[in-house]
């Protein structure tokens, strides 16, 4: 079972799980002199990352990459890239060294080789992936319906070029196999709906049915959720 924190507020969730990081991070430059970190986008990571940017830590031995992305320019207001930027590379934290998913490709799977090279040179596996978790039971761009799931849940690769079957934008993913290659996963789960999903993925539905499930039931990564009202 997942390490569970629990708490009333979001905000109180938020500057927990951003303490938690911070410490996780500062272990990890101690002893091997670089920390990485792979982050979820959404409203849900945005108190987060701003709790974080004001943090002490030696920020420019911090690696940050992202855990998916949609294929849209950098500056597109729905951009995760454009949310880190805004939001924890400010302040101290601007010494980190951001890694992004997005490149110059025409679309996501033109752009897939180049997003692998560039996440395969990262040193692995990384520190943190911190997920979030949709009200359908997918979690980074792991949809159930996506027609590219399958390969999510199998595939070597790092990196997944996803379309997803209702959200807008084509996406670049982790993969099942990235998010496993990690010390530490961090799960954000927020309100009654959510909650509701997270205890089914628990109980035992199928992983294709509940992509969140691969973070969840799995023992060779250890997973710390944060659940609030």
């Amino acid at each position: 079972m997942p390490t569970e924190h629990l708490f009333i507020d979001g905000a109180l969730a938020a500057a927990d799980m951003a303490r938690r990081i911070t410490l996780i991070l500062g272990e990890a430059i101690a002893a091997r002199g670089v920390a990485t970190i792979a982050l979820s986008g959404g409203r849900s990571p945005r108190p987060v990352l701003e709790a974080l940017s004001a943090t002490a830590l030696d920020w420019d031995k911090v690696i940050v990459t992202l855990v998916d992305e949609r294929w849209v320019a950098p500056d597109h207001a729905d951009s995760n890239e454009r949310l880190v930027r805004e939001t924890l590379l400010q302040g101290q934290a601007a010494a980190a060294r951001f890694v992004p998913m997005k490149n110059g490709a025409a679309d996501a799977h033109a752009g897939q080789a180049a997003c692998e090279a560039a996440l395969a040179a990262l040193p692995w596996p990384l520190d943190i992936v911190l997920l979030g978790m949709g009200e359908d039971g997918h979690t980074a761009s792991l949809f159930p319906a996506a027609k590219e799931l399958a390969e999510g849940l199998s595939t070597e690769a790092l990196t997944l070029a996803v379309t997803p079957p209702a959200a807008p934008h084509q996406r670049m993913t982790l993969s099942a196999k990235a998010i496993l290659k990690s010390r530490h996963i961090f799960l954000q789960i927020g309100g009654a709906a959510k909650k509701a999903i997270y205890h089914k993925a628990l109980a035992g539905e199928a992983m294709e049915e509940l992509p969140i499930r691969v973070a969840l039931c799995q023992h060779a990564v250890s997973v710390e959720v944060w659940i609030s009202e």
